[in-house]
Formats: C-alpha cells, structure tokens, sequence
C-alpha cells in the first residue's frame, strides 16, 4: 500500500462509524507518520459523537477526544490522502460529487478483504453499537497490517 499524508474516514453525517474507525486507528502503531481524520458526507452543522459510540469506545478503553463533524471537502479529496467510505454508496458519491481523479476512494472492507460493509448502528440499541465496535476494531487491525506492509 502506498503512503498517504492523510487518512480520511467518512460516513453519513461523521459521527458514528467514520469518527469510530478514526479513534480505532489512532490506537494502533502505524509504520510511518500518518494524520488520521474523519469526515461526513452531509454535515448541515457541527455535532458531536454520537453519545453512544463515545459510551463503547471509553467502554474500550479508548481515550474519546472532544470531536465534532465535519463537512468533507474537497481539499480532502486530493491523491495524497486516503478516503476510506463505509459502503460502495457513499464512494459512488464522492466519486460523482468530487472531482476525484487520481485519488484513492476506498470502501474499508473491501480494502481488508472482508465480505460485508460495516453496518451503521445508527438508532440501534448500545449493544448494537457494540457490536459494530467489534466488526470496526477487527477490520482496523487489518487495515494496519495492510498499512505496515503485513499479510
């Protein structure tokens, strides 16, 4: 996998499963410096993470920094950064909405080899944002490894 200045998570309004991959991935050791963001697809205003998500991922021991959604744009979307979308929907839209010649648009689990997108908990119950937490952090970990050049 080639190196990228920026890895750019994105999903709906940017503040459940894009935030969740970013916060997953800053756990991790990557072989080389990387910023790691994520972004929405429709963010009409700022919104915090979704108090669920915040509630699993601290649930997990992860450090929840103060997050708010944003808006991607199209400075995001340059050949040096990796947008990395949670479904084959949200890419055919970058890719008609932006102009995204020569630039990686990605869906995670296809990148991973994994068979089924990551389904959005959105409006389910804690354990269903568990849940996807589970399928995140085991689709991150192989993210990783294809970032550090592992099989």
């Amino acid at each position: 996998m080639k190196r990228y200045k920026k890895i750019i998570f994105v999903c709906g309004d940017g503040t459940v499963r894009a935030p969740m991959a970013e916060m997953i991935l800053k756990e991790y050791t990557l072989r080389y410096p990387v910023a790691v963001e994520s972004r929405g697809l429709v963010v009409l205003f700022p919104e915090p993470l979704n108090q669920k998500v915040e509630a699993v991922l601290i649930s997990n021991g992860i450090h929840v920094e103060e997050q708010m959604s944003r808006q991607l744009s199209a400075e995001d979307v340059a050949p040096e950064n990796l947008i990395v979308v949670m479904e084959e929907t949200q890419r055919q839209k970058i890719l008609q909405e932006y102009d995204a010649q020569g630039v990686d648009v990605e869906v995670l689990t296809e990148l991973t080899g994994d068979e089924l997108e990551i389904v959005d908990p959105y409006g389910g119950t804690l354990q269903t944002y568990g849940l996807c937490y589970e399928t995140m952090n085991k689709t991150i970990k192989k993210f990783v490894n294809l970032i550090n050049g592992k099989e």
